[in-house]
């Protein structure tokens, strides 16, 4: 076995001189026996010490720093140490672990942000992060109020075409998905809502929550983060390609405004169909939630009906168009921010589009969060 293919024994050659044997293959595979049997050796202060390699039958970088820091160890103590009967294949490979040093290697340092001060340090320098991003996605959103402004007197530069493309895009093509999750996410509530009312046997009340839910938050908050991991990542995707295809830089020679050309229609088209896709949303969650209702309260349809306009006030289907314009903008002023802060690598493309999903959903429910506190205050 490799395990015991190495061994160690001290001798006296003679009063005040002691003998080191080894024996055997010091390779990497025994090395942990033998650094354990030399750490064991209690030889004493003051004494020559000669390490004896005659019996060693092969020899690697492992086992000659083993004989070495233990020849550094001793003579640190104040032993006077030899090496004898070395063979004279072994003698390159100690003289080279000899001149790279045979030294104790140092702990693994301790990473600075491991460290409180660190940690500390670290937490600043995300805040500064932040407060840098969020200083210059006011900044871009600047520009475009400043573009806008530019094209309300001449209506005529704004882009028609490419904003109805992007309707399509973002709008049209995203019913099926849209459509399919709120009809499941209101077959969901109804299930749920019913089982947790069931037990105080006030299932009648399930239309209620599935009224005011979906119109007020659900419907427009689910539409707004498909679209965002949806449209807002292509926006940044579709930009930030051609950022590195040099196709910025084309338009601006020709001397066009990549602003105008690029953002605005993909603003307007947001800003036009999040609140329709809201409206097929908040109709799909109700459609899954009745289909539900139907099947596990026994309700008709005319009773579900009578129920849900009896929960819904005048301003619960309101408060949730409210929030879409909102929602939209901010999507689209998210992902086009990122696509033009795309440097010309593609790895960048990748990394800035996940950026983009991620920080519009972050704005996104920020923004109903203010809006809730808003319309409490309001008593809506």
């Amino acid at each position: 076995m490799a395990s015991a293919a190495a061994s160690i024994a001290v001798t006296e050659d003679a009063p005040g001189s002691l003998v080191v044997q080894a024996r055997g293959r010091w390779l990497v595979a025994t090395a942990e026996q033998i650094d354990h049997t030399l750490r064991g050796l209690d030889l004493p202060q003051g004494k020559k010490v000669t390490f004896d390699l005659a019996g060693v039958d092969r020899l690697d970088t492992a086992g000659a720093w083993l004989v070495l820091r233990t020849e550094h160890a001793l003579i640190e103590r104040g032993n006077n140490v030899a090496i004898r009967n070395l063979r004279p294949n072994f003698g390159p490979v100690l003289e080279q672990v000899r001149a790279h040093g045979v030294v104790e290697p140092a702990p693994h340092p301790i990473p600075p942000h491991h460290t409180f001060v660190g940690f500390l340090a670290h937490i600043g320098e995300i805040t500064i992060g932040i407060g840098r991003r969020f200083y210059a996605i006011l900044g871009f959103v600047g520009v475009v109020a400043v573009t806008i402004g530019e094209l309300l007197p001449h209506p005529r530069r704004l882009r028609v075409v490419a904003t109805l493309v992007q309707m399509e895009q973002t709008g049209v093509n995203a019913l099926p998905i849209v459509g399919l999750l709120s009809f499941l996410i209101g077959i969901v509530m109804a299930y749920q809502g019913a089982d947790q009312l069931r037990r105080f046997g006030a299932e009648i009340y399930t239309v209620n929550l599935l009224g005011i839910s979906i119109l007020r938050e659900l419907g427009v908050l689910l539409t707004a983060i498909i679209i965002a991991g949806r449209s807002g990542s292509a926006f940044t995707a579709q930009i930030g390609t051609m950022q590195v295809n040099e196709e910025i830089d084309a338009l601006r020679t020709l001397g066009l405004d990549p602003v105008q050309v690029l953002v605005v229609p993909r603003l307007l088209a947001l800003v036009v169909t999040l609140p329709l896709l809201s409206v097929y949303a908040d109709l799909m969650g109700l459609l899954g939630g009745c289909v539900m209702s139907l099947a596990t309260l026994g309700l008709t349809l005319p009773q579900f009906l009578s129920q849900l306009q009896g929960a819904v006030g005048e301003w619960t289907f309101w408060v949730g168009i409210i929030k879409a314009p909102v929602f939209g903008a901010t999507i689209a002023l998210i992902g086009c921010f990122e696509g033009f802060n795309v440097s010309r690598s593609a790895e960048s493309v990748g990394k800035l589009t996940t950026l983009s999903v991620v920080e519009s959903i972050f704005l996104v429910i920020v923004s109903d969060a203010a809006f809730s506190i808003i319309f409490s205050l309001l008593h809506i």
